[in-house]
């Protein structure tokens, strides 16, 4: 009798996760290959570790816990060995498309929103080679891999209509691979519990639930108590650790580096060694995609940049950035982007108060008329409101539950704490300023005003 033999990788989170030897022949192609591994050098909290200095881990280590956890999820919904090895590849490669410090990259596009999404077509492209798919059939004869297990895998990364409608829930869905992993991830790293849930508790309680016709994730009656912590977790993450007030300021500092730097790469032959590297040109070219898109932003505009950009986006991780920071925090130029560079080189972060969210208003049009009449003393990067919106629990993918009789409703019937969450858009308001305008006449009255 044959016994299966399995690879262990040892996580801080899962403990030793068990992949049998035809699980990791599915995987390794794909782990081992550049596109998967430049994951490694790029975090999963952006700046987080300069407020909570344990949160070093990376997309690369949520990646294969993320694939760890969909292979659970499909051994527990029983799904075949073809579908088992569709899904933990997706959920292994569903973060592909990150830029440095994660989503925190995202927001150097002022006029028009690119996302990680957006480019992991073009990383997904290079595993069409066909020296790839040589290479990966022939140590994987009785499940090979084609154009079309491809396809279908990419369709169900970028969210896209799919006859494998259960599979593409266990990547991404209000009870995704993804969101399990990443919650219990992040508060391990940062140290704290509002991650936590009955992990283990709510893997036993997924069902297939049928949606008119169509095999969905969902859960039996017994888990509505579990989902509700782990909704409520995901709140206290976003509230607590994601959307950070300091967090949050340092990564706006970051943006606020990165577009001035941009300008006066573009504008100037200032820093003109920068320009030779691909995180230099790749910024002038975000210049003039943002120029372009303040006059008219629309998709093909961003095809276009995205087309033409991937050969330089691929190269760039963390360590380019902070290169940047750490090269002109250590000149001695007269310029915005030195005195950024030096604020974050040495954790100067902006001081932040929190608004409440009907103080938003006012207090955004108070520092815009600080920023009109002070302009030469006081800058945008130096005094800014900061507001990121968010949502919990939302009624486009709402969770079912079957109970004991086989019948299904939505769980936010069942549970007044999920249907407080539904649809709610919650704000995490706050003024940033920077240090050197603490003192200053109109700062101080602001905040006497606060």
């Amino acid at each position: 009798m044959a016994i299966d033999t399995y690879h262990v990788i040892n996580d801080p989170i899962h403990g030793a996760m068990q992949f049998t030897t035809e699980e990791i022949a599915w995987l390794k192609p794909f782990i081992d290959h550049p596109v998967f591994q430049r994951l490694r050098h790029i975090k999963q909290l952006g700046f987080a570790d300069l407020i909570f200095p344990g949160a070093v881990h990376t997309r690369f280590n949520h990646s294969l816990g993320c694939c760890y956890v969909a292979k659970q999820i499909a051994s527990r919904l029983g799904t075949s060995a073809v579908d088992m090895q569709t899904v933990v590849i997706a959920a292994l490669l569903h973060d592909i498309g990150h830029g440095p410090f994660s989503h925190a990259f995202e927001e150097i596009y002022e006029h028009a929103a690119i996302r990680h999404e957006n480019w992991t077509p073009y990383f997904f492209r290079e595993f069409y080679d066909e020296d790839f798919l040589y290479r990966y059939n022939k140590k994987n004869k009785s499940l090979p891999i084609c154009e079309n297990n491809l396809n279908t895998i990419n369709k169900l990364i970028m969210h896209e209509p799919t006859d494998k409608q259960l599979l593409a829930d266990i990547v991404s869905s209000q009870l995704d691979a993804d969101r399990i992993d990443y919650l219990l991830r992040d508060s391990h790293f940062c140290g704290v519990k509002y991650g936590e849930f009955d992990y283990r508790w709510l893997l036993h309680c997924l069902a297939v639930i049928d949606d008119d016709g169509v095999n969905r994730l969902g859960i039996n009656y017994k888990a509505v108590g579990v989902v509700e912590n782990y909704l409520v977790a995901r709140r206290l993450m976003i509230r607590n650790i994601y959307y950070h007030y300091k967090k949050y300021a340092a990564e706006h500092l970051l943006k606020e580096f990165l577009l001035h730097l941009s300008d006066v790469l573009t504008q100037s032959t200032r820093f003109k060694g920068l320009k030779t590297l691909p995180i230099g040109k790749f910024l002038e070219q975000v210049r003039i995609f943002n120029d372009k898109s303040r006059v008219f932003a629309d998709d093909a505009l961003k095809t276009t940049f995205i087309k033409n950009n991937f050969y330089l986006y691929k190269q760039l991780c963390d360590y380019d950035v902070y290169n940047l920071i750490r090269a002109l925090a250590n000149t001695d130029h007269v310029h915005v982007c030195v005195d950024i560079a030096k604020r974050l080189e040495s954790r100067k972060l902006p001081r932040v108060f929190s608004l409440k969210q009907e103080q938003h208003d006012k207090v955004k049009q108070r520092v815009a008329e600080i920023l009109e009449s002070h302009k030469h003393d006081i800058h945008a990067w130096q005094l800014a409101v900061l507001n990121p919106p968010h949502h919990s629990y939302l009624s486009k993918d709402r969770i079912k539950v079957v109970d004991y009789r086989g019948r299904t409703k939505y769980i936010d019937e069942d549970s007044l704490i999920i249907n407080a969450l539904l649809d709610k858009t919650e704000m995490m308001c706050c003024l940033a300023v920077d240090h050197g305008i603490l003192n200053s006449e109109p700062v101080k009255q602001l905040l006497a005003e606060l």
